[in-house]
């Protein structure tokens, strides 16, 4: 999956949907919106080593254990007198069922947002996305487009020298499943393979996640029977159709991606770091390949940061990101000069 910072100066994993001269996206701050870190009571000694976390390599352990040791200095973005640099350590906060919902679930352990669930999360996200959408001028509303396309409409002409399978998304009303499936089977019974039929009725009669409205139906998704929508994606190689995943449990969850991260970033004033100890294109620890990946709010109003950990593509299904929660816990007994890394 495509990875976007949607921001005028982050590039695109994999490509770069924004030239130098596009113009910025500005998120619109939510004066109501606040944050209560009363319940961040969770310490270190409570949560799993990194030894207890599977699928790691030795040295990625050692470079999660220097961080979890020697804490990161963070300094809020005002970064004046009235707002004292910290220094966070950051241990794992648990295993994240790998569902689709890995980003909301990990983002609330993080945040330690009790009141919260990950489908409230999720809502949030969305309605941050819609209010802050309508806000934008015309222009900047087609540079979301033009990304959102990008990643779940993509243009199967191009995209084969960076991929090998591409996939398109698309959204089926649960209501409509019974006349597809008749629609479908009518296709079959006039001599056309099942999954070029499938392809066709789903092309044809569904819709395609290509700018912010359709983005904003399938964000919501979350693999509930209460979804109003299921996702249907077609697989495809550079010689044609691959598969049709059609979903017919209606498990299937959109996965959580930058432009949520943004919006999370927004709707609650924090900053969120996601870390990796592989490849990206990142603020980088050269020494010990730490990566963090910023999200920053849309506002001049920030909160203390919260922190995920990026295990790595495919971990949550279809090749799809999959993040687990990382537990910052604020340290007086470190030195700012000995950190593991500043932010």
């Amino acid at each position: 999956m495509g990875k976007l910072l949607c921001d005028s100066t982050a590039a695109v994993a994999e490509t770069t949907f924004q030239t130098p001269t596009s113009p910025a996206v500005h998120w619109r701050d939510d004066p109501k919106a606040t944050v209560d870190l009363s319940e961040q009571t969770l310490t270190i000694a409570a949560q799993p080593t990194w030894e207890d976390v599977i699928g790691l390599e030795d040295q990625q352990r050692r470079h999660l254990q220097r961080l979890q040791t020697k804490g990161v200095l963070w300094k809020h973005p005002k970064n004046d007198d009235s707002y004292p640099a910290v220094v966070f350590r950051l241990s794992h906060g648990g295993d994240v069922s790998a569902d689709g919902n890995c980003l909301f679930t990990a983002s609330q352990r993080a945040m330690a947002a009790r009141e919260m669930d990950a489908r409230k999360l999720r809502s949030r996200t969305v309605r941050r996305f819609v209010e802050d959408f309508g806000s934008v001028s015309g222009e900047e509303r087609e540079v979301i487009n033009g990304a959102i396309k990008h990643m779940y409409s993509p243009d199967l002409k191009n995209g084969w020298g960076i991929h090998v399978v591409q996939e398109v998304k698309l959204l089926a009303n649960k209501e409509d499943r019974g006349s597809l499936d008749s629609a479908i089977e009518e296709l079959v019974l006039l001599g056309m393979q099942r999954e070029m039929a499938a392809e066709s009725i789903y092309k044809e009669r569904c819709i395609a996640v290509n700018d912010g409205p359709s983005w904003a139906k399938y964000m919501l998704i979350s693999g509930s029977p209460d979804d109003e929508d299921d996702i249907i994606t077609l697989q495809y190689t550079e010689e044609g159709l691959l598969s049709v995943d059609e979903n017919r449990e209606g498990h299937a969850a959109a996965f959580g991606d930058d432009i949520a991260i943004e919006c999370l970033a927004t709707e609650f004033k924090r900053e969120i770091y996601v870390v990796q100890a592989h490849g990206s294109d990142a603020m980088v620890d050269e020494e010990n390949c730490v990566f963090f990946l910023p999200h920053r709010p849309r506002t001049e109003i920030c909160e203390h940061p919260f922190f995920l950990f990026m295990k790595g593509t495919g971990w949550c299904g279809a090749g799809a990101d999959h993040y687990e929660p990382l537990i910052a816990q604020p340290s007086s007994l470190v030195s700012q000069e000995k950190v593991a890394f500043v932010l």
